[in-house]
C-alpha cells in the first residue's frame, strides 16, 4: 500500500511571487492588532487584575444584568460577570475585600448564598482569589518571559545562522506574538497566565518551523551557488512543505477538537494555541522567508573567502630595467 502523501514531491509553489501581497497583509494586521491593544485593552484575568472569581453553573441560561445587580447589591464591588461555552458557565469576578483570607472566605459565601437563594438549580464551582501584590509581579514576570524568550531565540538563530536568520526569526516571532494578543484584545476572551504559556508555546513552534526552513535554505545556499537567490528559496520552501503540512494539521486537528469539545476551563489556550498554528505556519513559509530577501541574502553568503595565494620565488618577476 503506498503511503498517503499530502505533498507531491515534484511541487513547485511560487511562494515568494506574493511575498509583496502577503506581507502587505502582516503589516497591516500587526498595525490593527497594536491598535486593539492600546485602545482596546484586554480582558485580564485575576492572575493579573487581583480580586476574587467563582465559577457558576446554572440549570438554563441567566440575564446576565439581572445576576450583576444580584451580586453588587452585597456591597463587594463592582462586578465583572462573563458568559463561557454556552451561556449556562459564568464567571463571576468581584474586587477581593480587605481583611485577609477571612473577608475572602466570607465574600465567597456571600456570593454563594445569593446565587443559591435567586437561581435554584445553580452549581457554584472553584473560587479563586488573587491580591493585587501578586497579580502585578505575574504580569511582570510574564512580560519578562515573552521579551527574553525572543530576544535568547533570536541571539540563537543569530549565531547559530547569520545575521540575516536571526532579524528574519526576531520579526516572524514579533508577527506571531502580537496578531495573538490582537485576537485577544478584539475578542475580550479572558487573558490569564494561561494564555502567557499558550503565546510561549506558539514562539516554540514558530522557531522550530521557521528554523527547518532556515537549515534547507543554508544547505542549498552551499549547494546551488550560481542559482538566483529568489528561486532558491522557493525552492527550500518547497522542499520542507510536506513536513509542515503534516504538523501543523496534525497539531491543528488535535486543538481543533479540544476547541469544540473541550473543558472551558482551557478554552482561551486551545484558541490561542490553535490561531497560533495558523499564523505560525503563515510566518515560516511568507515572513520569514521575504525577509531575507529584503536584507540582501546572496546566493555566496556562506561560501567561504580565501586568501589569494602568495607568489613563490619562482613565479617572481623582475622588473627589466631599460
Amino acid at each position: 500500500m503506498r503511503p498517503l502523501k499530502l505533498v507531491p514531491d515534484n511541487t513547485n509553489i511560487p511562494f515568494l511571487r506574493y511575498r509583496n501581497v502577503a506581507m502587505g497583509l502582516s503589516l497591516l494586521l500587526i498595525a490593527a492588532s497594536i491598535a486593539l491593544c492600546v485602545f482596546r485593552g484586554f480582558n485580564l484575568g485575576i492572575d493579573f487584575v487581583g480580586g476574587q472569581m467563582v465559577r457558576v453553573s446554572f440549570a438554563q441560561p441567566v440575564a446576565i444584568e439581572q445576576l450583576r445587580e444580584r451580586v453588587e447589591s452585597l456591597g463587594l464591588g463592582e462586578a465583572t460577570i462573563q458568559q463561557v461555552g454556552n451561556g449556562r458557565e459564568v464567571s463571576i469576578r468581584t474586587p477581593l475585600p480587605e481583611g485577609g483570607d477571612a473577608a475572602a472566605d466570607q465574600a465567597a459565601r456571600r456570593v454563594r448564598a445569593a446565587i443559591e437563594q435567586g437561581y435554584p438549580g445553580a452549581s457554584v464551582g472553584s473560587v479563586e482569589s488573587v491580591s493585587g501584590k501578586v497579580s502585578r509581579e505575574l504580569f511582570r514576570t510574564g512580560a519578562i518571559s515573552l521579551g527574553l524568550a525572543m530576544l535568547a531565540i533570536s541571539l540563537y538563530i543569530w549565531f547559530r545562522f547569520e545575521w540575516h536568520f536571526g532579524v528574519g526569526a526576531l520579526f516572524a516571532l514579533f508577527h506571531d506574538v502580537v496578531l495573538t494578543l490582537g485576537f485577544f484584545a478584539l475578542t475580550q476572551l479572558e487573558f490569564d497566565l494561561n494564555i502567557v504559556a499558550a503565546i510561549l508555546t506558539i514562539i516554540g513552534y514558530s522557531l522550530n518551523d521557521t528554523i527547518v526552513v532556515y537549515d534547507r535554505i543554508r544547505e542549498n545556499l552551499r549547494r546551488y551557488r550560481k542559482m538566483a537567490i529568489e528561486p532558491l528559496l522557493d525552492l527550500s520552501i518547497n522542499e520542507t512543505l510536506s513536513r509542515t503540512v503534516v504538523t501543523s494539521l496534525s497539531i491543528g486537528l488535535v486543538l481543533a477538537i479540544l476547541l469544540a469539545f473541550g473543558p472551558d476551563v482551557i478554552f482561551g489556550f486551545t484558541a490561542a494555541m490553535l490561531l497560533g498554528i495558523v499564523i505560525g505556519t503563515f510566518s515560516s513559509v511568507y515572513v520569514s522567508a521575504a525577509i531575507l530577501l529584503w536584507l540582501r541574502l546572496k546566493p555566496d553568503s556562506f561560501v567561504a573567502k580565501t586568501a589569494p595565494e602568495p607568489v613563490t620565488g619562482a613565479e617572481r618577476v623582475t622588473p627589466r630595467t631599460p
